[in-house]
């Protein structure tokens, strides 16, 4: 099967959402330019590491004096609504990688999916074995109010147990730290 790219600079919306209930969610990211979407699945904890590593960037950017990266998210960025659907799921996400155009002044967020075969050196673009990516490139206030989604979409999940920090369920939990003792 041929390698897929699915590229998306400045896109109309960026975010992060998931299908299905608190315990059985599928995450995504989600793209759209004009009439064109991308939604590639991934893990909760990925899109939780990529929106600190992503407020991190931000972060120092800032404190270099990059006068163009807000300290907080634009209230005029905030996107509240669903994903778009029907979401169909163009890959599954094994790897990600983040980075700065000092050029161009934005941020790029690509997402790649696995390949069959390993190999120790980086897949070229032109290399047909290489995985499907997924590339946005983002403003920072665009980047910055991705990130707030983000968190706040992985922090909606199951409520933690206040004693052994695991996810509790609507059905019940056997809490390891009371030895399943309910008091």
């Amino acid at each position: 099967m041929a390698r897929a790219f699915f590229v998306h600079e400045n896109p109309d919306r960026f975010v992060v959402g998931t299908v299905g209930e608190p315990g059985q969610r599928t995450f995504f990211l989600q793209a759209r330019t004009g009439n064109r979407t991308t939604s590639v699945s991934l893990e909760k904890q990925q899109v939780a590491v990529l929106a600190e590593r992503l407020d991190d960037l931000l972060d120092d950017l800032l404190r270099d004096d990059h006068d163009q990266v807000p300290a907080v998210a634009p209230a005029a960025l905030e996107d509240l609504n669903p994903l778009e659907t029907p979401v169909e799921e163009e890959f599954r996400v094994v790897s990600m990688a983040l980075g700065w155009d000092e050029d161009e002044s934005f941020i790029l967020i690509e997402a790649q999916s696995g390949t069959e075969t390993e190999q120790d050196e980086p897949f070229e673009d032109e290399d047909p074995e290489g995985p499907d990516v997924m590339r946005v490139q983002l403003t920072p206030a665009a980047a910055r109010a991705f990130a707030k989604r983000a968190s706040v979409v992985v922090g909606a999940g199951r409520p933690s147990c206040p004693f052994c920090s695991l996810p509790l369920d609507p059905a019940g939990h056997v809490c390891p730290r009371a030895n399943g003792y309910r008091r």
